[in-house]
């Protein structure tokens, strides 16, 4: 029998010999199993550029889907190693304080140091933490609602954290309209990581005025997602990417309200799968398992 933690979860332990948690509404887990650390670390801090961000003296991170502070706080441990004198702005979304709480009642942040520990414990119960370098917020709710009040004020990220359930399970955070509401949130010369390559991922995200490219993910079979507002260099995509980009699978997710249920979002866009003359993604599939033809 596996124990349950503390709070009702269970923690999980990744191949990097971190835990995660198994997320019982979205029947998923939430962080890659093959090392939830790594994960944060390198599809999303690296991917985001954050070491060299953090060479300057200020620095501001969105972190959408905070769930156990994992992204948050390699974050802030890479900063603290470049640059303790950053001064660093950070708000994180998040629909569900209890996994917050969770990971703290766990002691699922001890390898961070000392000094991000405390920051996360203080998120999880006070939900801000300030100090002469830093500024964070930890926002509950409905993503959708909680981003809109930043973009309003014209707040900008160097930095955005893009770390939903997958669209399968979470759809109504991966819509062409969401992801125009996050654009605006992007500073120009800012950085966007996300661990999805799906083809309607980035294809909203291109019709949300984003440049996207390719990364390669730790621990991983498929590649990241980077995107950003400017016209940058960013690592291409391959040419079976590229392909899929031109399949059914690449019709996005829309949400013109910010606030359909998951489950009319899923609808609508089948919808338009069936009524597209796109290719299939099955036959692009298995082109691509067999080996493209001479």
């Amino acid at each position: 029998m596996v124990d349950v933690g503390a709070n009702g979860f269970t923690p999980e332990i990744t191949g990097d010999g971190s835990a995660t948690f198994y997320s019982e509404e979205f029947g998923e887990h939430f962080h890659c199993r093959h090392g939830a650390y790594t994960d944060a670390q390198r599809n999303y801090v690296d991917a985001a550029q954050i070491p060299e961000l953090a060479q300057a003296e200020r620095l501001a991170i969105l972190d959408v889907c905070y769930g156990l502070g994992y992204n948050t706080a390699a974050a802030l441990d890479t900063i603290q190693r470049v640059n303790p004198d950053c001064r660093v702005t950070i708000r994180a979304l998040e629909i569900n304080g209890e996994v917050v709480r969770s990971a703290i009642a766990n002691a699922l942040h001890h390898p961070w140091t000392p000094a991000t520990q405390k920051i996360l414990t203080t998120l999880a119960t006070e939900h801000c933490y300030h100090s002469p370098t830093l500024d964070i917020q930890l926002l509950l709710g409905d993503a959708r609602q909680t981003l809109q009040p930043l973009a309003a004020q014209g707040w900008q990220a160097d930095a955005i954290l893009f770390d939903p359930f997958s669209p399968t399970r979470c759809p109504q955070l991966w819509t062409v309209e969401f992801f125009t509401l996050t654009a605006q949130c992007l500073a120009p010369g800012g950085t966007l990581a996300t661990y999805s390559c799906a083809a309607a991922v980035r294809t909203a995200m291109g019709l949300a005025g984003l440049t996207i490219g390719s990364f390669p993910g730790a621990g991983r079979h498929w590649p990241c997602t980077i995107a950003t507002k400017d016209q940058r260099p960013l690592p291409g995509l391959s040419q079976q990417e590229l392909e899929h980009l031109q399949t059914r699978a690449a019709i996005p997710y829309r949400d013109p309200t910010l606030r359909a249920t998951p489950e009319a979002i899923v609808a609508q866009r089948e919808q338009e799968q069936q009524q597209c003359t796109w290719e299939p993604t099955g036959a692009w599939r298995r082109r691509w398992l067999t080996g493209r033809a001479s």
